[in-house]
């Protein structure tokens, strides 16, 4: 099968999983917030910066090195797989010696078992990590979502029993660590293909050369991502880390799950092409516009439309969470030009490049939170929507000068696009303000939804024409790589 045919299937295979996995996880997680309290929401996110942190290091971006290699022997995949699990067991154990220094730091003595039992994903998620690895290497997103279905649905099956039962927040923990468990039992199971246990150090350098950047990028990432939540949870109280961590949850869902769905395709393919400049300059910039041009629209109608939202979906105890989910999904809306540019420095082999301006993102990041803290809350919440618009084109500038895409250029085409998604959604602004203040909360959803799309759609053929050609492309497969 060709490579454009391979990626076609690819896109379909994988928004499938995206939009049935991560669907059903997120209406689990809706039944979940009407069931437990905001607080318990919060002290799962207290923990998360660890657990992330120990998934950075487990994986130490050596799958990332099996999807970018152009061919891979059985030794590499034993290598990597070998290496995951020893990795994954000895942070298992330094999260578990770890814990009572976390709960004395939040005042929650609950944290030390939480914690605990939830790092056990580290060593479960080591048994299919090369798995997932092998099935986008070969862009057989099929397999992985035949695979993983099933594991969701046990997972939330247990989740809301667990919940009803008054479980509390351990039903958070049964939902990740059911979920894993399954997906691991499931794939050993019923997939043929396993790692052989082989370890080569020529192999294991080669990987880890060019992993290790990315691993130490990851943890920086994921240090300063959760540093908001350290310091919310540290400052203030277990329900507003639980506010926030919602909110963000809630306003990364849509455009993480339209990105991923594209990345997951076009990661392996942009290292098809990686030699070509102008082909990878070409496709990025088809994919980018596509992917823009949807989560800038869904990202404005989010905001107009939260309060009501929330009231369907949550209920009145989640109200507290509107603000900060307004606030970020303006972040929201540049999120597909922060990944974008970075997957470009990463096919382009420069893990070193995405070091260092990892390292200088997160000074100018934890800089700007530590101004924010005098502002409150919401100045926290302000701080991160700004440094996450900043940092898209900060990205931009590198990788645009690899493929020689200007930061000019990249300016010009986003904003055109975000530009399209907005006048429609000031409009409606307007007339929320004059008209349909007082409506039902559905009937306002209703309305509102359908007359911002009877104004961006015409915009879209008018003004963006290539977003139509360039959705043909990707749906066809043509003239992308």
């Amino acid at each position: 099968m060709s490579l454009i045919n391979q990626a076609k299937k690819g896109v379909f295979w994988t928004f499938l999983q995206q939009f049935s996995v991560l669907g059903i996880n997120f209406i689990v997680q809706i039944f979940l917030a009407r069931l437990l309290l905001p607080s318990d929401f919060g002290l799962i996110a207290m923990i998360t910066v660890f657990v992330a942190v120990g998934q950075s290091l487990s994986d130490s971006g050596m799958t990332s090195s099996l999807i970018r290699n152009k061919v891979n022997t059985e030794a590499d995949y034993g290598t990597v797989f070998i290496t995951n699990f020893v990795v994954s067991c000895f942070i298992f154990v330094m999260v578990y010696f770890f814990a009572p220094v976390v709960s004395s730091f939040y005042e929650q003595e609950i944290l030390t078992d939480l914690l605990r039992s939830y790092s056990l994903i580290f060593i479960i998620s080591s048994f299919y990590a090369v798995q997932i690895a092998k099935f986008s290497k070969e862009l057989n997103f099929k397999s992985q979502f035949t695979y993983q279905l099933p594991s969701v649905i046990i997972g939330s099956i247990v989740a809301i029993i667990m919940a009803k039962n008054g479980f509390g927040v351990w039903s958070l923990i049964g939902l990740n660590i059911t979920q894993a468990i399954s997906f691991s039992i499931i794939l050993w199971l019923f997939y043929k293909w396993r790692p052989k246990f082989i370890f080569d150090r020529t192999i294991f350098r080669g990987h880890f050369n060019y992993g290790y950047k990315l691993t130490i990028s990851s943890l920086l990432t994921n240090l300063y991502l959760n540093l908001y939540k350290i310091i919310i949870g540290k400052l203030f109280t277990p329900a507003t880390v639980g506010y926030f961590n919602q909110a963000d949850g809630l306003r990364q869902f849509p455009v993480n799950q339209l990105s991923n769905v594209f990345n997951k395709v076009s990661f392996p393919l942009f290292a098809s092409i990686q030699h070509d400049d102008e082909k990878l300059k070409n496709s990025y910039r088809i994919i980018l516009n596509v992917v823009l041009s949807l989560s800038s629209s869904i990202m404005i109608i989010s905001i107009l439309i939260a309060e009501p939202l929330y009231l369907v979906v949550y209920g009145f105890k989640w109200l507290p969470a509107v603000p900060y989910f307004q606030i970020l999904c303006l972040a929201s809306i540049f999120l597909p030009v922060n990944i974008y540019n970075l997957n470009i420095l990463k096919v382009k082999g420069r893990t070193d490049l995405y070091l260092k301006i990892d390292v200088i993102k997160k000074i100018i990041g934890v800089a700007a939170l530590l101004s924010s803290l005098h502002f409150g809350i919401e100045g926290i919440v302000w701080s991160l929507c700004l440094t996450n618009i900043f940092f898209a084109y900060f990205n931009g500038f590198f990788s645009g000068q690899l493929i020689s895409y200007s930061l000019r250029e990249q300016f010009a085409d986003t904003l055109r696009v975000i530009s399209i998604a907005a006048i429609p959604g000031i409009i409606n602004y307007i007339l929320i303000q004059l008209y349909f203040n007082h409506f039902p909360n559905l009937l306002f959803i209703v309305v509102v939804v359908t007359l911002y799309m009877a104004g961006y759609i015409p915009l879209l053929f008018i003004f963006n024409k290539t977003f139509i050609k360039n959705v043909k492309k990707v749906l066809q497969s043509k003239n992308i790589a």
